[in-house]
């Protein structure tokens, strides 16, 4: 069962594909993981019918009077990111069916095949910096493990997020880890006799529940699994998989690593369908209609007066990088970055508040506030 699942639709040459697979494999290597085996790339299927348990999108490799693949308009319908790329700017009207004419589209003329590469697997969560995990333990009982698993997670291009390495001096402790936590695909747990017995590692716990942040429990040898945890992956580790000083061996180590890209894709599938759920409701709320989600994840949005605006649900933080970005990837369209504010460092907030109002070509718009917001939308 593939953890992150692809597609190349419409009609892709023979030598297209090769090229592709090329690509994509030595893209995902670093990761640890295989085309084929953890990250599926499927061709011209009629239809593409992706799990929402797994990150997924596509690619749809446009041709003259091309129609729309069967299937097409589910995709549509649930969100998944599907790219349209023509031979041509030009052609793109001739090439595209008439359900994509609407997102932003690539073309062989104007972009390499590396970048069409990781224009899919940006979409799917497959970029290092996009990469989040947080370790959430018990200094007292699992400090060596959790340094462990910092140092091999971030080998493996994970962004790994311990609070003896990610806090620096004279900050607010408590409020940078909530924000950290907000920012993290998955909290993996050490599960140690004591880690409810803490008010922070049970909060933490809690919180990324709370967010729907995926939750990796690792259970220390002769420790059941507790009912608070039915609904988390877990890992339960024997008295062989970890020596007396806290170090878990090799195999365990890659059964860990499996595991947690398998979690991290369901998670960040989960979020991201969660806030183009909440832009099809708002929207709808107030006569509009959300018509696709094309290159980088960006939401089209027509409003109930015909007017069009593209929308970036973010699920991890916005920086003045990511507004950056989006100014550039809707050239024609007026921007808005859509995210979940619950969490967040209050003094980041304030950040935030001061760069929407100094960046007018792009908003910053809060998922609790989309319909009220939109209903207003002044280009």
């Amino acid at each position: 069962m593939p953890l992150y699942e692809l597609a190349l639709l419409g009609k892709p040459s023979l030598s297209q594909v090769k090229s592709f697979e090329n690509e994509l494999t030595k893209a995902v290597a670093p990761f640890g993981l295989k085309l084929g085996t953890e990250v599926s790339l499927t061709i011209a299927p009629t239809p593409f019918d992706p799990t929402q348990r797994h990150a997924a999108a596509a690619l749809f490799i446009g041709a003259q009077g091309a129609a729309a693949d069967a299937g097409l308009e589910s995709l549509l319908h649930r969100g998944i990111p599907t790219i349209p790329v023509a031979t041509r700017g030009d052609q793109f009207a001739n090439e595209i069916p008439p359900q994509l004419q609407s997102l932003n589209g690539m073309s062989f003329e104007r972009d390499t095949l590396p970048r069409m590469a990781s224009a899919l697997l940006e979409c799917a969560g497959l970029l290092p910096r996009q990469r989040r995990v947080f370790v959430s333990y018990k200094r007292q009982e699992s400090r060596e493990t959790a340094l462990q698993l910092f140092d091999i997670l971030s080998a493996r291009m994970f962004d790994v997020f311990l609070d003896t390495h990610g806090i620096p001096p004279a900050v607010d402790f408590q409020a940078t880890l909530w924000h950290r936590l907000c920012d993290s695909d998955v909290l993996v747990m050490l599960d140690t006799p004591g880690y409810f017995n803490s008010r922070w590692t049970s909060a933490e716990f809690g919180r990324a529940l709370a967010k729907n942040i995926g939750v990796l429990r690792i259970g220390w040898p002769d420790w059941n699994i507790g009912p608070r945890m039915a609904t988390t992956l877990s890992i339960q580790l024997t008295s062989g998989d970890i020596d007396a000083g806290g170090q878990l061996n090799a195999a365990t180590i890659e059964r860990i690593a499996l595991q947690l890209e398998s979690m991290r894709s369901e998670s960040i599938a989960v979020r991201h369908l969660n806030l183009v759920a909440s832009l099809q409701q708002g929207v709808q709320a107030i006569g509009g209609l959300i018509e696709g989600v094309g290159l980088h994840k960006s939401v089209h949005v027509r409003l109930s007066d015909g007017r069009r605006l593209v929308a970036y649900p973010s699920v991890n933080s916005p920086t003045s990088v990511s507004l950056h970005d989006i100014t550039d990837q809707s050239p024609g369209s007026p921007p808005a970055l859509v995210y979940d504010h619950i969490g967040l460092h209050r003094d980041y907030l304030k950040h935030l508040d001061w760069l929407s109002d100094h960046i007018p070509k792009v908003r910053l718009v809060k998922a609790c506030e989309i319909a009220w917001r939109f209903a207003d939308w002044e280009t």
